[in-house]
């Protein structure tokens, strides 16, 4: 019984020595209910700065989402701006070749003719303007509309554009014009 009670003095005394209090009664700096309390506060604590610590990634993250998105549709707007003049002067283009071709036929090559023409097609391809190349390729719908389909000469041209009718053209590698084919069958 005495060893007991040596045994319950002692741990008295090391949680004074601690500055901690079980009982209310005896003497002490800090009785357990506070700490426990102060340690729920820490914890909620804790808990808040990590919520807000989660929001402010989020919101950085969005706002770099943000950045990146208006930057590339920019450029997009950018790449395409002259779009409606240069689908406009398409036809001026088709009629360039035309011209080209009846002035070849008849035999009366005009140099300053031509240098007109190249000039125009060396404009537009500075702004983006790529032809597409038709002539033997497979028929893709996505790219060529089909005029009429004929028989292939050979078999190598079945399902294949066999002639083009009117040019298709990319600008900045996006279809502004569809080719149209005729496609051997």
């Amino acid at each position: 019984m005495e060893q007991k009670a040596t045994e319950m003095t002692e741990q008295q005394t090391e949680t004074n020595e601690l500055g901690l209090n079980s009982d209310e009664n005896l003497a002490g700096t800090t009785h357990l209910n506070e700490q426990v309390e102060t340690e729920t506060q820490l914890e909620q604590l804790k808990a808040q700065l990590e919520d807000e610590k989660n929001k402010y990634l989020y919101l950085v993250a969005e706002f770099d989402n943000f950045r990146r998105r208006t930057s590339k549709e920019r450029l997009e707007l950018m790449q395409t701006a002259g779009k409606e003049v240069i689908v406009s002067l398409l036809e001026v283009l088709d009629d360039a070749d035309r011209a080209e071709a009846e002035l070849a036929k008849n035999g009366k090559e005009d140099e300053g003719v031509k240098l007109v023409f190249h000039k125009l097609r060396s404009l537009l391809q500075g702004r983006g303007l790529k032809v597409m190349e038709t002539k033997g390729t497979d028929f893709d719908a996505d790219k060529h509309e089909a005029i009429t389909e004929i028989p292939a000469p050979t078999d190598e041209l079945k399902g294949k554009v066999v002639d083009e009718i009117q040019k298709g053209y990319l600008l900045n590698d996006k279809i502004i014009r569809f080719a149209k084919v005729v496609v051997g069958k």
